[in-house]
């Protein structure tokens, strides 16, 4: 028989399979792909088969031919590692993920990597693998259904109406990050969010008992979550009890408790931590589909398991009776459906461009002192008022990042778990996450991942520590995620060294596919945010200042988007001939290039000063572009208040920088005392030259 049936099989007239049989066809996927692959994680998939035959084939509202329908559930498998599980179910239901696929789990450019990832197998809805990042994306997401529910759905049309389902394993409930979300779950009233624990009691060390003792369900009732069960994990038509009482609840967030045994259906692996990482052999899989009453050959599944499992058609009268609803809604209400029809693209408005060009050149016109955080708030002012899908936050630190502004109220909820709204009709578009950056950021990365809104969020950049992974799997993802990092250097003064970012800003920069930018001033932090709502594949890291920065003067403000531009010539300060030394500053150091390119001036040296607010973007400009702003053989000097090793790559003869960690003093104090003086600079430079 051929192991992709062709669609014909699939005739009304096949016969489907039992949920015993759809529920051991995921387990032999899962052992199949695991030992074809010698790696891999069997043990989840099939403990939790029962629960993804429950779900996946009762109640998921899904369309395997359009991965993109804006009102599908989202699935999320925290527990990434158990990947053949929801590879398996993509594939029996009908998406585009062939057998072939599944043979070549864990190889090289399959679709089937050995964590699920976002953008790269159809259906997957967020890449998932570090523990407890995917439930926390899931509260992202099911918050951004809620906030767009509440935005677009008008009496009589419901366009917004899907839940978030999340399985997750004990490692999940373990990171730190699971209470974080599931606070805010509980606080924020997610109705719509349904998480299904798979308590097996087993993690690679073996049973969780020594290490794991959590009453988890007093935890999560806790939270302000329903708990159901536990209940048996295996017993399909008990899982689909739990599925249906849960979707009763429209104020609370639920959990199901499911009791699995892991490895399920192997004789001498279920319930053992051997089942958890590793390929069963050869023998034991023999005797697992003798155990099963599986007879079938490796990634062999009869007809009529697929019959059972298929969702195609299913899927698509689901997505047809939406789409006349959303007709409907469009004819009754077209300028909000052409607002959710963009949004949900991801595109923005037809006037951004101008909205952007205003707000620089406001910036550029008022040329005002100021801390760059209090230049973002600004800028945001602009933004947020002509961006509506703009949903903003900080992790108790509002008054101290500015990511608040006049068009983003508080985001409450009553006691009915609806959004509350203002005296405008406005529901809140600022979000109070408390001490939580760790699940500020994988939260952030879930809003993005449903679609429909653009996070950012802010806090001190030291802390940016704690955001870090979440911050790394958005720019794996490619996703438009916005950190608002203030207080970014020593400038920040008397808090001492625990908050004074050092290494920060360099660390940030090693992040593949995530822009970081320190402006200067207020124009280059405007263009930052620009830049940063441009990119649609991309997070940004906006580092910002504390303390007060003046204007730079600058003659245009194109070349700033470049990443780094030549700031001022020789002749800037009176001297008609080339540059000797380049000087090199980012941030509230571009000011002191100045003072130091003046001070050179006096003794005759021409100094050509470079302002690099984003290293990240001004590493991807053309070659001609980058020798024209560091022309070849004229000594670079590179300035700035964090650790030096990033800036060698540029060829520089000498940093200026700060290899060691801060102290606590007033900030005009430490400056001096760490040598961020124009004097030392331009000695530097002078030591550089010979002079």
């Amino acid at each position: 028989m051929a192991s992709t049936p062709p669609q014909a099989l699939f005739a009304a007239s096949t016969p489907k399979a039992p949920p015993t049989e759809m529920a051991n066809a995921i387990r032999a996927l899962a052992m199949d792909a695991v030992q074809a692959a010698n790696s891999g994680h069997p043990g989840a998939p099939m403990g939790m088969a029962e629960i993804a035959v429950a779900l996946w084939g009762r109640h998921l509202r899904h369309n395997p031919a359009d991965t993109a329908w804006a009102d599908r559930d989202r699935f999320v498998l925290s527990n990434g590692h158990g990947s053949m599980l929801l590879y398996s179910l993509l594939h029996l239901s009908g998406y585009e993920l062939s057998m072939d696929e599944l043979r070549n789990f864990r190889q090289l450019h399959s679709k089937t990597a050995g964590h699920p990832e976002a953008g790269i197998t159809p259906g997957v809805e967020t890449t998932t693998g570090p523990l407890g990042q995917g439930l926390t994306n899931a509260v992202g997401m099911a918050l951004a259904e809620k906030l767009l529910a509440a935005e677009f759905n008008r009496p009589g049309h419901t366009v917004v109406d899907h839940r978030t389902y999340v399985f997750l394993g004990d490692g999940c409930l373990m990171e730190g990050i699971s209470h974080e979300a599931s606070a805010l779950a509980g606080a924020w009233k997610l109705g719509k969010l349904i998480a299904f624990y798979d308590d097996n009691g087993i993690s690679i060390d073996g049973k969780v008992a020594p290490w794991f003792v959590d009453d988890t369900p007093k935890r999560f009732e806790a939270y302000g979550w329903q708990v159901i069960g536990p209940i048996d994990g295996h017993d399909v038509s008990a899982v689909d009890a739990a599925i249906t009482q849960a979707k009763r609840s429209a104020e609370t967030p639920t959990l199901i408790v499911c009791k699995t045994s892991i490895g399920k259906g192997s004789p001498n692996r279920a319930g053992t931590a051997k089942a958890h990482g590793e390929a069963l052999g050869a023998e034991e899989i023999a005797l697992t589909r003798a155990a099963i009453n599986w007879h079938h050959a490796p990634f062999v599944i009869p007809a009529e398991v697929y019959a059972a499992w298929d969702a195609k058609a299913a899927g698509a009268e689901r997505q047809a009776a939406w789409e006349a609803a959303f007709a409907s809604y469009k004819a009754a209400h077209p300028e909000l459906a052409v607002a959710f029809e963009r949004r949900m693209a991801g595109t923005l408005p037809e006037n951004f461009a101008q909205v952007a060009v205003d707000a620089a050149i406001d910036a550029h016109t008022k040329a005002e002192t100021m801390a760059t955080r209090k230049a973002s708030q600004v800028a945001l002012e602009a933004f947020t008022a002509a961006l509506p899908e703009l949903l903003g936050g900080s992790a108790d630190l509002t008054g101290s990042n500015l990511t608040n502004t006049k068009s983003t109220p508080p985001l409450r909820f009553d006691a009915a778990g609806a959004v509350v709204k203002d005296e405008q009709g406005r529901g809140g578009r600022h979000i109070n996450y408390g001490v939580r950056e760790f699940g500020m950021a994988a939260v952030m990365n879930g809003i993005a991942l449903h679609g429909g809104l653009i996070p950012y969020g802010g806090t001190f950049l030291t802390f940016s520590d704690y955001s870090r992974n979440a911050i790394r799997m958005a720019a794996l993802m490619k996703q438009r995620v916005i950190h608002v990092f203030t207080h970014d250097s020593i400038g920040l003064g008397e808090d001492g060294p625990t908050h004074q970012s050092v290494e920060h800003a360099a660390s940030l920069r090693l992040i593949p596919n995530l822009d970081v930018w320190r402006p200067a001033d207020t124009a280059e932090t405007t263009v930052a945010w620009t830049r940063a709502l441009l990119n649609t594949s991309k997070p940004t890291a906006l580092l910002l200042s504390r303390q007060n920065l003046p204007y730079l003067p600058k003659a245009g403000l194109d070349e700033i988007s470049r990443g780094a531009y030549v700031l001022a010539e020789p002749s800037e300060v009176g001297l008609k001939k080339k540059a000797q030394a380049v000087i090199l500053a980012s941030g509230s150091e571009a000011h002191l290039a100045l003072h130091a390119q003046a001070e050179l001036a006096k003794l005759g040296i021409a100094v050509r000063v470079v302002s690099v607010p984003s290293t990240t973007t001004f590493d991807r400009q053309d070659s001609a572009y980058k020798s024209s702003v560091l022309p070849a053989g004229v000594p670079r000097i590179a300035v700035e208040a964090g650790v030096t090793d990033g800036w060698w790559k540029y060829g520089c003869a000498a940093v200026v920088g700060l290899d060691t960690y801060g102290e606590s003093a007033p900030a005009p104090a430490l400056f001096k005392h760490f040598g961020f003086t124009a004097q030392n600079v331009a000695d530097t430079v002078r030591k550089v030259l010979g002079a």
